[in-house]
Formats: C-alpha cells, sequence, structure tokens
C-alpha cells in the first residue's frame, strides 16, 4: 500500500509540472499587450558576461502598449538595443540615450487566429503530457498487481490516478479558455 501512495504522489508532482510548464509556455504566447516578460529569454552583454535583460535592466509597462527599459549603466542601451532588434521577437526599439522603449503594433485578426491555433496546440501537448503520467502510473500499479498487491487498492489508486487526470484535463481547458479570449479580446 506504500508503494501504491508513492506512485500516487509521483503521479500528482509529474501532472503538476506538467500543468506549470503549459502556464509557461502560454505565458510566452504573446497577446499583443506590453508585458516585462516579452523579453524574457533575452540577453544582453555586461562586463563579458551574457546577462538576461531583466537583471541588467528595469523593465516596465508605462501603458498596455508600451515597454520601457532602463539599463542600470546607460553603456548597456545599445547593447539592449541591438539585442532585441537581433532577435526573433520583430520589435523595433527606440533609444532616447537614458532609455529604450519599445512600442507594441496591434494584433491583426489573422495573427490573432495563428496565436489562437498554438494556444490549442500548446494545450494539447499539456493534455498529452498528463495522459503519458496516468498511462506510466497505471503501468506501474499492474506491475505491483503482479507482484501480489491487493486488487482493489490497486483499483482504487488507478481510480485515483483518473480522478488526477480530469482535474488536470479540467485546469487545461480553463487556462486555453482564458488565453484564447485574451488574445480576441481587441
Amino acid at each position: 500500500m506504500e508503494e501504491i501512495q508513492l506512485f500516487l504522489d509521483d503521479a500528482k508532482d509529474q501532472m503538476e509540472r506538467s500543468l506549470k510548464h503549459t502556464s509557461v509556455e502560454f505565458a510566452r504566447i504573446k497577446a499583443g499587450k506590453a508585458m516585462p516578460n516579452m523579453l524574457d529569454g533575452l540577453v544582453v552583454d555586461y562586463y563579458g558576461v551574457p546577462t538576461p535583460i531583466a537583471q541588467a535592466a528595469t523593465v516596465s509597462t508605462p501603458d498596455a502598449r508600451t515597454l520601457l527599459i532602463r539599463p542600470f549603466e546607460k553603456k548597456l542601451i545599445n547593447e539592449i538595443e541591438k539585442a532585441i532588434k537581433n532577435s526573433d521577437l520583430g520589435y523595433n526599439p527606440q533609444n532616447d540615450g537614458e532609455q529604450v522603449r519599445i512600442n507594441i503594433p496591434p494584433l491583426t485578426e489573422e495573427r490573432r487566429r495563428d496565436l489562437v491555433k498554438m494556444v490549442k496546440n500548446e494545450g494539447e501537448a499539456g493534455k498529452v503530457r498528463i495522459r503519458n503520467v496516468r498511462k506510466e502510473t497505471n503501468e506501474s500499479l499492474r506491475k505491483l498487481l503482479k507482484e501480489g498487491a491487493s486488487e482493489d487498492d490497486v483499483k482504487r489508486a488507478e481510480d485515483k490516478v483518473q480522478k488526477l487526470t480530469d482535474e488536470s484535463m479540467v485546469k487545461i481547458e480553463t487556462m486555453i479558455t482564458a488565453k484564447d479570449a485574451e488574445i480576441m479580446t481587441v
């Protein structure tokens, strides 16, 4: 019975990690609103060390369509501007000598539909990860059954795994719906 509980706890942890991963992937899908995390992953050369922009500057959003980047040192302005231009974000930064400003263009209807497709694909990938956790856990439980575990205990554990799976699927559907609404809001 103790082994069964270990499998259940592990399945729950893996499903929670899958939900977090899906949430992070959704955050990377930009909905046309300026958000400081849009620059996550971009690095600048800071005294010879590749440093994330968020650690070398203050990134803020004065309004829904503008990102404002204030470097901690003025000599980083050109590095930050170059990093943004060389990225695949497609933004055109403007440098005024003190800070870098990025104006986020409004999304076209076609681009919004593409982003919704990306959300649905990422949501489906999250569901697949959760189903795989269920499958692996159930296989492990069946091995325990062959090794002499109680059939009733294994059946109860499989039911719990299914309940965890169903709850995780509902959470992903909720995340998909919320992200779709965010993207389609003009």
